[in-house]
């Protein structure tokens, strides 16, 4: 009996994923947890066992592919399969029917999810010619042709159309079809990593109301316990001190002090959250990923900085998984790292606050009636305004602004 490989539940609204590699192929032998095939998210690559022993009978969505939760992947059996033991003579090839093999002809390669997605855009999939391995009918193939009918389904249309009231013509598709490229010009798809990164950012700007307010803070304290204490610190904790650790403190402490900005919006309720579940932006190839420093209240320096050093490196690396970039409560992330001396970052949904770091720079400031040069860092933070007032949030970024000045107390507490 043929065991079935699926796309696993990975919950916290992953629904698509991409085949990234298989690792086994039809006919090799596996054993139960043998690591069968590599997906990927969005958040992070995700492998999927082998549900039992046997051998590796068929793959039902190629490399490359699109697949949703639930979708066939491929399956086992405790045997292998007889087709491959014992090649197919070429009498028995010519001894199917014209009719038979017309009929397999007719019958597209598709998965299901991209079955359903034609089902709901009304669209014929036999209709469709894939461009995926094989002649496999790809989501791509099914928008494209929802986007560009046939000769048939615009009869139909037209059928629809005489048959309703006359109304005027819907405005046309703002996407064009896909231009020629010059000899300068090269075309690269986008990995499922990034349309969703892309797909979301838009969604976060279209369901919140996001608004940004700025300060500045001087960095001249942090940076003296830094040098000061730096050496020690890492001689005795094995990693360095840098930054974030100072910001993740000041950003938990201000939290309790407005916890609106720890919240999110459930329909027309407010879920406030009193754990400090901290993401930390990190950059990597196909854009950034966001790990997440749980219960950072109850964490030392020590902790937070060992912390964020190994997610960091798992995020650079392809293995972080996607328990280690869930539930997140509040976000902060690093621009300065690049550059950046001022940005408006944009929410990361359900997720009501985040908070910009930028560059430090040196600046002739007024302090005590006198100009002098201090090394000052730009922050922003970006909230959302339905459920938090603007006055809340000025004063959220002004604590931070005083815990990062004077981050005596901040250590104290550690």
């Amino acid at each position: 009996m043929a065991v079935e490989i699926r796309v696993p539940d990975l919950g916290e609204s992953v629904v698509d994923v991409t085949v990234l590699k298989w690792h086994k192929q039809p006919g090799d032998s596996v054993e139960e947890g043998d690591v069968v095939v590599e997906l990927e998210t969005d958040k992070a690559n995700v492998e999927v066992p082998a549900p039992s022993s046997g051998f590796l009978e068929s793959i039902s969505i190629q490399e490359g592919e699109s697949a949703s939760v639930g979708d066939l992947l491929g399956t086992i059996t405790e045997t292998p399969s007889q087709a491959r033991e014992q090649p197919e003579a070429p009498q028995e090839r010519e001894a199917v029917s014209p009719q038979a093999a017309h009929h397999t002809e007719l019958q597209p390669k598709a998965t299901p999810s991209v079955r359903r997605l034609a089902e709901e855009l009304g669209i014929d999939i036999s209709k469709i010619e894939g461009s995926g391995a094989g002649g496999r009918i790809t989501r791509e193939d099914v928008l494209a042709m929802r986007q560009a009918p046939s000769g048939a389904q615009q009869a139909e249309s037209r059928k629809t159309v005489e048959a309703q009231p006359i109304k005027e013509p819907p405005p046309a598709p703002s996407e064009a079809p896909a231009r020629e490229l010059s000899e300068l010009e090269r075309r690269e798809r986008m990995s499922t990593r990034r349309r969703v990164i892309a797909r979301r950012l838009v969604e976060a700007q279209h369901t919140a109301a996001m608004l940004t307010t700025f300060n500045e803070c001087d960095m001249s304290n942090v940076i003296e316990i830094r040098r000061r204490l730096g050496p020690r610190f890492q001689e005795k904790y094995g990693v360095k001190l840098g930054f974030m650790s100072f910001f993740t403190k000041a950003v938990v402490a201000a939290l309790k002090e407005f916890p609106y900005l720890n919240a999110e919006i459930d329909g027309e309720d407010i879920i406030l959250k009193y754990h400090y579940d901290i993401g930390i932006a990190v950059g990597a190839k196909e854009g950034l990923v966001v790990p997440v420093i749980r219960n950072a209240d109850r964490k030392s320096f020590a902790e937070i900085e060992k912390e964020i050093d190994e997610l960091a490196t798992k995020v650079r690396n392809n293995t972080i998984s996607l328990e280690e970039v869930r539930g997140g409560t509040f976000t902060i992330t690093n621009g300065g790292i690049y550059g950046s001396l001022l940005s408006t970052p944009i929410l990361n949904p359900p997720q009501v606050g985040i908070l910009g770091m930028h560059a430090i720079k040196e600046r002739p400031v007024v302090v005590e009636g006198q100009v002098v040069v201090r090394p000052m860092m730009y922050l922003a933070l970006t909230y959302d305004h339905r459920i938090v007032d603007g006055s809340d949030a000025v004063r959220f970024l002004v604590r931070i602004k005083e815990l990062i000045e004077d981050p005596t107390s901040l250590m104290l507490e550690s």
